[in-house]
């Protein structure tokens, strides 16, 4: 399994980018539906409400953070979300589209780790 791409959604998309798949829970600002190029959208991969709120209220605590994260991941309500994103990655090239600003941590990137993680400790969900 090839690591998948990071890119902020709002960027160009490019022929490198293989399926374009957005991982927030909510869709972003500023980007027409009807006009985006997004091949899936995994919003029930994103983290929860709870928690996309409370990091958004404390920044500065990414490692609690990735750790819920990668929590909810392992949880039954992800799994679906996380065969699907699984198979797309086996497929081909994969980009993880999402909104934030913060280039280095955000979901996508918390998200990325989480599957380095999986396949480096050889675990599957």
């Amino acid at each position: 399994m090839t690591s998948p791409n990071l890119k902020r959604v709002y960027e160009a998309p490019e022929a490198s980018d293989g399926t374009r798949i957005l991982v927030d829970r909510l869709w972003p600002r500023g980007i027409a539906k009807d006009k985006a190029r997004i091949d899936l959208w995994l919003k029930d991969i994103a983290p929860s409400d709870a928690l996309r709120k409370r990091f958004h209220g404390k920044p500065e605590d990414w490692e609690a953070f990735s750790a819920a994260y990668a929590a909810e991941l392992e949880g039954e309500a992800a799994q679906e979300g996380v065969r699907e994103l699984h198979a797309r990655i086996a497929e081909g090239p994969v980009t993880l589209l999402y909104a934030a600003r913060d280039e280095s941590r955000n979901n996508a990137v918390a998200l990325k780790a989480w599957l380095e993680g999986k396949r480096e400790g050889g675990s599957s969900s």
